[in-house]
């Protein structure tokens, strides 16, 4: 995900794009219904790290392999598929009594070195209907979603058909979509469909445009009857972009109007220009998701909410977002020592946090 890797410019926003937030306790989860809440998971860690895997037990109704599940990891050459990693989320759901949602079958990241060989229409096909058709059929029935297109417009997109140029696009066109999702529900009929998509929450011209070619691009695949059935908005959020409200509730309406839910499936707070105080960064984190949570939530119920990983123990975000002062970044709802933080408590306004 580019722009969540790129380094942000510190400025005197930071403080003020947080200010003036919607407490989340005027706020919970419409008509009294709760949707699940969970977190994406690292299968070494299942088992290996016991404070770990109690705390997906004692918090989760829903997990998504943080890895495990993409090609890169599935497929290490052309003629084998490896489903140590996926298998073991698998059976830690199932035994857990946790839904579970695959992560991702199309996605420009972590592609296997091979598929760049594919050469022709033709071949690109076969091998994507065969992966899709190996990969959901191993797990009939037992997915409650998987993410089928992961990130498919470029950072920059204004129209549908800005799309990244992966070895899909660039073999088979814009076609590859509609067959992703049809292969997906032939393979699985039960599960439901999603696409996901990141940086569509703030304000400013370049959110906006990615909003609308994402709308234009999820009403294309509608209109032509493909088997879609949710919108992923991954809420990777950082601290010095305001949250379009106005802008993320007109989106809500637009998938509500397209009978699709919205799911919110990586969610997090990059905190690296917040206060060096605990207590404060930990309100303005909490803060800053009651804000984005709210204006998706008005519309209509969250279907799922999951965040990118369930302690801070475990996080992607030093690895772009360290902070200049040196303190441990806070991004999700429990601490290093798994202690729960307000944005738990901000989570639990939206969905069934057990365990609380």
């Amino acid at each position: 995900m580019l722009s969540r890797r790129q380094t942000l410019k510190t400025g005197a926003s930071c403080l003020a794009a947080l200010t003036g937030l919607i407490a989340p306790k005027a706020f919970g989860a419409r008509g009294g219904e709760s949707s699940p809440f969970g977190a994406a998971v690292r299968p070494d860690l299942l088992g290996a790290d016991l404070d770990y895997t109690n705390a997906l037990r004692r918090h989760c109704r829903m997990i998504v392999p943080e890895g495990g599940m993409l090609w890169n990891d599935l497929r290490p050459n052309e003629a084998t598929y490896d489903f140590k990693d996926a298998d073991k989320v698998a059976s830690f759901a199932a035994d857990n009594g946790m839904k579970l949602r695959g992560h991702t079958l199309v996605w420009y990241g972590v592609m296997p070195s091979w598929t760049e060989n594919l050469t022709g229409k033709s071949a690109a096909q076969d091998e994507l209907l065969k992966h899709i058709d190996t990969v959901v059929g191993r797990y009939r029935t037992r997915m409650d979603s998987w993410v089928v297109v992961n990130e498919p417009l470029i950072d920059k997109a204004v129209n549908f058909d800005d799309l990244r140029p992966t070895i899909w696009q660039r073999t088979i066109g814009i076609d590859h979509f509609a067959m992703a999702f049809e292969a997906a529900h032939a393979a699985d009929p039960t599960a439901k469909l999603i696409i996901n998509e990141y940086d569509i929450e703030y304000v400013g011209e370049r959110y906006r445009n990615r909003r609308l070619a994402l709308t234009a691009l999820v009403r294309l695949l509608v209109d032509r009857k493909v088997p879609i059935h949710g919108v992923g908005i991954q809420g990777h959020l950082v601290a010095n972009l305001d949250i379009d409200v106005e802008g993320l509730r007109q989106f809500a309406q637009d998938m509500k109007a397209l009978g699709l839910k919205i799911s919110v499936t990586e969610l997090d707070v990059i905190d690296n220009l917040l206060p060096a105080d605990v207590a404060q960064r930990d309100a303005l984190v909490s803060q800053r998701a009651a804000a984005f949570l709210t204006s998706l939530n008005e519309v209509a119920r969250i279907d799922s909410l999951l965040t990118w990983g369930i302690t801070d123990k475990y996080t992607w975000v030093p690895m772009y977002y360290k902070r200049a002062d040196g303190l441990k970044n806070r991004p999700l709802p429990l601490t290093d020592q798994y202690v729960p933080k307000p944005l738990m408590a901000t989570i639990a306004q939206f969905s069934n946090v057990t365990g609380l």
